[in-house]
């Protein structure tokens, strides 16, 4: 058996050092040695963007905020769901990461940082929907490990009430935010409510033949419901 080889290693800001391995036909992502990702599961990255861009994708001009990039798979399915029309900014805090998906992640995903609708913001989230206030018809949050933040302590502040709120002010009435969790967060749920999202819970494959489960969070800004149950429409 080929040992694991090391692609890149670089240390983030913060001090956390993320590692790109490669064996045979699988990359992984490891933080301060711990697995993040690895491109044999992505099931449940792919089911955070049908949850989230399925209900949107009819819209005529959809907007849709990708925050994370990973190894692209995310952002591949959100591609194909969405139509022509489409735009997909993608915000991403470590340059590091749009390299590798530049580089020898590419293929994995079909490239899809070529995709002539996809915008891609090298830096915070948060920055992104502060700079946006109603802009995204879906927000999609796979940061980090959910709202237990493990690679950077400023991605904690993504799922407090102040981040809850700025996610809220950059959707559209009817919008989506759905975020990817490693676990079950209920403190993270009841914030939702409290702002006022309509949530439900998903339990999705880490992989599609098993593997562990993920936990898909999907909060649906009611703000634009009018009396008769249409939804209001971006100016």
């Amino acid at each position: 058996m080929k040992p694991w080889r090391i692609v890149s290693r670089i240390r983030t800001v913060e001090g956390t050092e993320l590692t790109l391995k490669h064996h045979e036909s699988e990359y992984a992502i490891l933080a301060d040695g711990r697995p993040l990702m690895s491109s044999r599961m992505h099931a449940s990255e792919d089911a955070l963007a049908t949850l989230a861009c399925g209900p949107v994708a009819t819209r005529s001009r959809p907007w849709v905020l990708v925050g994370g990039l990973g190894m692209g798979f995310t952002l591949r399915a959100a591609l194909d769901l969405l139509p022509r029309s489409a735009t997909v900014v993608v915000a991403e805090l470590i340059p590091a990461v749009v390299a590798w998906n530049r580089g020898p992640l590419g293929p994995l995903a079909g490239h899809p940082l070529g995709d002539r609708r996809v915008r891609v913001d090298e830096g915070d989230v948060g920055d992104t929907m502060r700079a946006n206030p109603g802009r995204f018809d879906a927000v999609l949050l796979d940061v980090d490990n959910g709202p237990s933040a493990i690679t950077a302590a400023s991605n904690a502040g993504l799922y407090d009430a102040r981040g809850v709120a700025l996610a809220r002010s950059a959707l559209t009435p009817g919008g989506i935010l759905a975020v990817w969790s490693a676990n079950d967060a209920p403190k993270y749920e009841a914030r939702l409510r409290d702002a006022g999202f309509q949530v439900t819970r998903k339990h999705v494959k880490g992989h599609v033949d098993g593997g562990p489960r993920h936990t898909i969070v999907i909060a649906e800004h009611d703000g634009g419901l009018t009396r008769g149950g249409t939804r209001a429409r971006r100016s």
